[in-house]
């Protein structure tokens, strides 16, 4: 079993930046596929980023996000990020973790990030 923890939500303005923290625990793999999903206020839960075990030449961004947001790992720590930059107000959503191991997928609680205008 894995959990998964986000953390670094919050509330910032249009053009600022977050960086989003998924701790995993329980039997986590570094070779898992770990990745991040949103789901905004009446809207279908939408991928963002996914970050492989072959590290930086293993991501890939929504285009949305592409060139704003970067997903990075820590084997050591068990911990997945994403750094969003430039911030928009349609970025506004529930931001989840995922990781997934062979046929097996986990989810976080998510942590909720708004962008004021």
């Amino acid at each position: 079993q894995v959990q998964l923890v986000e953390s670094g939500g919050g509330l910032v303005q249009a053009g600022g930046s977050l960086r989003l923290s998924c701790a995993a625990s329980g039997s986590i793999r570094s070779s898992s596929t770990m990745a991040w999903y949103r789901q905004a206020p009446g809207k279908q839960r939408e991928w963002v980023a996914t970050i492989t075990s072959a590290g930086v030449v293993g991501t890939n961004y929504a285009d949305s996000v592409k060139g704003r947001f970067t997903i990075s790992r820590d084997n050591a720590k068990n911990t997945v990020y994403l750094q969003m930059n430039s911030l928009k107000p349609e970025d506004t959503a529930v931001y989840y973790c995922r990781a997934q191991q062979g046929v097996r997928v986990y989810w976080g609680q998510g942590t909720q990030v708004t962008v004021s205008s």
